[in-house]
């Protein structure tokens, strides 16, 4: 039974939070006082390793500009790290005191979100070196289930899913290599993302398997998930196996399925029931549902620890082993031992063998645009795990060892409780590059289901997730004519564009009505002092259709960049400033809409 309350009033949803600082209703330094009260001495379920001192928090929080708050997008949010990943000034125990080390520096990811505004709090709990599926295996204890302590919260990220979860904080950032990401995440009841490997760096986190590893992000929602995603990402020098990844988008709403002989619940009747609820729910979603052959996803699944790949492990921390073997978790020495075994030529040979799989698996893509698999066949006890944690671990990975082998993105997502109240979790999977479309279709998985967020009680917000800028397209502001249901619109629409926002530009701008038409004409000009923000919609403009669009702007407009009150640069309209001599300045109506009403009185 859910044994959790929520151990604080705050609602600790990004958009919330942003709310109250912008309405100055809260501040940084008020939430982070609560949180951190909230804390204590306790840690009933296992979930820190290091917890930051009010110091150290506070000195964070004192580092924020309040008038940074409308350019950073987690400006005073609270999230906490796993601890194989560095935060500066901080050991990294990767769940090995003796393995301790003190980093100079930030992780890549840490420091990007750092630098968005969020407010770390904390090293979580993990299984040692990120080695396990159950949360368990760890000398700081076992990490315990949200819901429920005598089960297991998964792993190896279990930390970063149960403070998420229990409201210790926003978000969290976990690694994910053979499903550390996702098991936690459908375990607690969140949102967990696997993004496309080399989306996000792995620059200053402890290696499990160097060319597979990914950080993961923990969420209450996939909104939430996504404006972390955003802040995090981009290109990498310092990690070899960072790339530039796109946005691709999902053809349709092809959703495959496992075929039925393929489903593995070990045993789990409830788990059984609750997976064809979800795959109803997605055909009330409008989606068509097919049943595929994810033979070669499930054979890719065993080359992880049956095969070759088992050897990274050992490159990572295998000469620690062998040196310090009285330090390493029993299990977790065995299994990385295991990889001294593999040779070069079985390394080859499992290389050949996953090409073919990998192409295989594309008969299974031709067929659909997005694959749903149960996150985890069922859910363990503690006391089941401790009595064989070998076997029940792979159980675990079922549907998601295959993940990274394949070159694939994922995202968790909550999909009901068993009738003793533990939850329930799909994972749906798409090709490299979709993730921010993979977390729309789980937003509206979630809002569809309407379960409750985490182990909070609180309520699934019912906002629609904005559209995002599709791979092949600009961002385009306008100010004018080309705004939604204005006479030039149809030059956006019939170049394939679509509405992206209705915003605000930063407050350094005049807007002016210039001479000529129809269509009359507004231009948006720049300016040191006496600016205003002015309404702005932004647009996705094909980029094979653009240049045809901006062949056709007339003298004194242009395109050039834009601010927007985020502090986010554009492209966009702007003006000649010459054209400012003659023109009616129209800036304190605030936008073309509403002087173009005022003048029609």
């Amino acid at each position: 039974m859910n044994d959790t309350s929520p151990p604080h009033e705050t609602n600790l949803l990004i958009a919330n939070l942003r709310r109250r600082y912008l309405e100055e209703l809260d501040t940084p330094t008020r939430v982070m006082v609560r949180l951190l009260e909230t804390f204590g001495a306790a840690d009933p379920r296992n979930v820190w390793i290091t917890r930051l001192t009010p110091d150290q928090v506070m000195a964070y929080v004192a580092a924020l500009d309040p008038s940074a708050i409308g350019r950073l997008p987690l400006y005073g949010i609270p999230f906490v790290i796993k601890d194989n990943i560095d935060l500066a000034g901080v050991p990294t125990t990767a769940g090995c005191p003796d393995y301790a080390y003190m980093p100079e520096r930030s992780a890549t990811v840490v420091q990007r979100l750092i630098d968005a505004g969020a407010i770390p709090l904390g090293k979580t709990n993990l299984d040692q070196f990120a080695t396990g599926l159950v949360g368990a295996r760890s000398p700081y204890g076992p990490c315990r289930n949200s819901f429920d302590a005598g089960f297991i919260s998964g792993g190896s990220s279990s930390g970063s899913a149960v403070a998420v979860a229990t409201g210790l904080a926003s978000f969290s950032l976990g690694t994910d290599t053979a499903g550390s990401g996702r098991v936690p995440a459908a375990f607690n009841n969140l949102v967990g993302l696997k993004p496309s490997t080399g989306r996000l760096s792995t620059h200053g986190v402890v290696p499990a398997c160097r060319s597979l590893d990914c950080v993961s992000i923990f969420a209450l929602t996939s909104e939430d998930a996504a404006v972390v995603l955003e802040a995090a990402e981009g290109y990498d020098a310092l990690d070899p196996y960072s790339r530039k990844v796109g946005n691709r988008t999902l053809r349709g709403t092809r959703v495959g399925v496992p075929r039925r002989d393929q489903r593995q619940f070990f045993g789990d009747g409830a788990y059984a029931t609750l997976f064809d609820r979800a795959v109803d729910q997605f055909a009330a979603l409008g989606a068509t549902t097919i049943e595929v052959d994810i033979a070669p996803f499930l054979e890719a699944a065993r080359l992880l620890y049956e095969g070759p790949w088992i050897a990274e492990r050992y490159a990572a921390v295998g000469a620690f082993a062998e040196s310090h073997p009285d330090s390493l978790y029993p299990v977790t020495r065995r299994i990385i031992e295991a990889g001294k075994q593999p040779t070069a030529a079985a390394a080859f040979r499992g290389e050949y063998q996953l090409k073919q799989l990998a192409r295989s698996s594309e008969t299974v893509w031709s067929q659909i645009d997005l694959l749903v698999t149960p996150t985890a066949g069922t859910i363990y006890a503690l006391t089941d795990v401790e009595g064989d944690p070998i076997h029940l671990n792979a159980n675990l990975g079922y549907y998601t060892n295959f993940m990274n082998l394949l070159d694939l993105a994922g995202v968790a997502v909550p999909a009901g409780f068993r009738p003793d109240g533990l939850p329930f979790g799909i994972t749906l999977v798409g090709p490299r590059d979709a993730d921010y479309a993979l977390l729309e279709m789980a937003g509206r998985f979630q809002r569809a289901s309407n379960l409750e967020l985490g182990a909070l009680g609180l309520a699934v917000p019912h906002g629609e997730s904005p559209p995002r800028l599709r791979d092949g397209y600009i961002a385009m502001a306008v100010c004018g004519a080309h705004m939604d249901g204005l006479p030039l619109n149809h030059q956006l629409r019939e170049r394939d564009g679509y509405l992206l926002e209705a915003t605000h530009t930063a407050p350094q701008y005049r807007l002016f009505s210039l001479p000529g038409g129809p269509p009359r004409r507004p231009g948006l000009i720049r300016v040191a002092e006496d600016g205003q923000a002015i309404d702005v919609e932004v647009w996705a403009l094909s980029a094979e259709h653009a240049g045809s669009f901006l062949a056709g702007i007339p003298a004194p407009l242009g395109i050039g960049k834009v601010e927007l009150e985020s502090g986010r640069w554009v492209p966009g309209f702007i003006c000649e400033g010459y054209a400012a001599d003659g023109a009616a300045d129209i800036t304190s109506y605030g936008g073309w809409r509403a002087y173009m009403k005022a003048a029609s009185l």
